[in-house]
């Protein structure tokens, strides 16, 4: 696969966290990519942000925002596959920093027919001050370093950081969507527009993701493992309002016993929505 990939950004009000996921997409070894970064109504600093790096990031930088009315990350990530221009679709949350060969990687196991899904390590809060206030470069860090961290407590687990290849066993999970998160996902453009995008219709934090997948897996996509290839650095952060998840899950539930392929508001919906 040689075309254009499109990496969507989701962010809201954390501008030293996307500063440090920019830095790390800005020293990408794989140029063929774009960023659109989707804001989910933050203040006008990000924007700001965003300016500054637009002349230094290497490659296209697109904003897309809309206003903050609450967790609407289905929606503004649904804005940006709509402003995409690749025909393959990374998702990446703003707190999550990729290594040097992280789109080569997610390119060399792109395969028609299926959606790649990554895994991350988390840091602590500690070590995440750390990191930004003294603007390290975690992502630049070899496994020796990351020895020392995790001898220190410093990140949930190693795995994510190693890599290994694993061939055919990408492919032992074909249809599991459990333990696959939209902070380091992608999927085909044309998979994306089969199945109407995210669903905007779940309210709050919490199983939008899993709703794309499940939707996805409906469709006759299968899923490939990006385990020990594609995983990020997650930034430790307070939780969500996690408020609506009991609801969302009956709505999930709703949906794995049916056989449903589309959004219920999708990417189709948005335009009505602007109107």
């Amino acid at each position: 696969m040689n075309s254009l990939i499109s990496v969507i950004v989701t962010t809201f009000d954390r501008e030293d966290a996307l500063d440090a996921v920019l830095r790390s997409l800005a020293a990408q070894k794989d140029r063929n990519f774009e960023v659109l970064v989707a804001d989910d109504g933050s203040s006008p600093a990000t924007a700001a942000l965003i300016s500054q790096w637009k002349p230094r990031l290497g490659v296209p930088l697109l904003h897309i925002w809309h206003e903050h009315r609450g967790f609407r990350a289905a929606e503004i990530r649904n804005r940006a596959i709509l402003k995409s221009s690749g025909e393959y679709v990374v998702f990446l949350d703003g707190d999550c920093l990729v290594r040097p060969d992280f789109v080569a990687v997610h390119r060399r196991l792109a395969e028609l027919g299926w959606f790649v899904t990554g895994n991350r390590a988390l840091l602590t809060s500690e070590l995440t001050r750390t990191v930004l206030s003294a603007r390290l470069e975690p992502e630049r860090w070899a496994l020796p370093e990351w020895l020392v961290q995790r001898s220190k407590g410093g990140l949930n687990r190693l795995a994510p950081l190693i890599d290994l290849p694993l061939g055919p066993l990408r492919k032992m999970r074909p249809q599991v969507w459990q333990d696959a998160r939209s902070c380091n996902l992608a999927v085909w453009r044309s998979d994306l527009d089969r199945v109407d995008g995210f669903d905007a219709s779940f309210s709050g934090w919490g199983k939008e993701d899993s709703d794309l997948l499940v939707r996805l897996l409906h469709a006759g996509m299968r899923r490939k493992d990006g385990a020990f290839a594609t995983g990020v650095i997650h930034l430790w952060h307070t939780d969500a309002d996690r408020s609506q998840v009991f609801v969302n899950q009956k709505k999930l539930k709703a949906l794995m016993q049916s056989s449903r392929v589309r959004a219920e508001r999708g990417m189709s919906a948005v335009g009505a929505v602007d109107d």
